[in-house]
């Protein structure tokens, strides 16, 4: 049942929807917890080692983190291959360019297939910059995530690469809880004014929380 679910389309798109709101809980909590930044370094610095005791003693220490990170790795590439396989599969139904030109697509329905390669580019790039330090400019410090953040954002191609990703994130975002609502049966006649108005909203508040960090650094708000 699992394969026959998961080689149709509707499973294909059911899975994108699925995972893709668990992303999107998880940006949303992060959000939060990126905007403890501007109550200063020892606010953000403990908010960050309580994510690694959440669940203590039952939970050993960094255990709650890591099935969080695992749920995410799951959720981010069950989305990227069903996202891929389903753009593969459109692309077999329709070889040849439509005669007719369809009625113009919003921007942000436009740009998800590069928005998500923007997306994915980024999350490897935010990993090696502010969990292992690979890429890390100014001296990457173990246990100052705050030291780190301003360090980041003190750089004009660090606050480039995520104020791109976030507007990139935005657009992804707007798109994909209004057609995940769609696949899940939520929409209707009379819901989809209130749920597109819902993803603008959403949309809007993400990029503006998470852009508002690097902003706080370049004027000096966060230092």
């Amino acid at each position: 049942m699992a394969r026959t679910v998961w080689h149709s389309s509707v499973g294909k798109k059911t899975v994108m929807a699925v995972s893709g709101l668990i992303m999107l809980l998880y940006l949303v909590v992060h959000m939060i917890g990126n905007l403890k930044i501007f109550f200063g370094p020892g606010e953000f610095n403990h908010y960050a080692h309580w994510l690694r005791t959440v669940g203590e003693p039952f939970m050993h220490y960094e255990w709650t983190l890591w099935l969080i990170r695992v749920v995410l790795v799951a959720a981010v590439v069950a989305h990227a291959v069903s996202a891929y396989q389903l753009s593969r599969r459109d692309l077999r139904a329709r070889p040849d360019k439509y005669v007719h030109r369809k009625h113009r697509a919003s921007y942000a329905t436009r740009t998800m297939r590069w928005g998500g390669i923007i997306l994915g580019l980024f999350i490897v790039w935010h990993l090696l910059d502010l969990t292992t330090g690979t890429v890390h400019s100014g001296g990457f410090q173990e246990g100052h995530p705050y030291q780190n953040v301003v360090d980041t954002f003190s750089t004009w191609y660090g606050d480039v690469v995520y104020i791109v990703a976030m507007l990139a994130l935005g657009l992804h975002v707007r798109h994909g809880f209004w057609s995940a609502a769609q696949t899940l049966g939520a929409g209707s006649r009379t819901r989809d004014r209130a749920l597109k108005a819902a993803a603008d909203v959403l949309a809007l508040l993400l990029t503006a929380g998470f852009i508002a960090v690097p902003v706080g650094v370049m004027t000096g708000v966060v230092s």
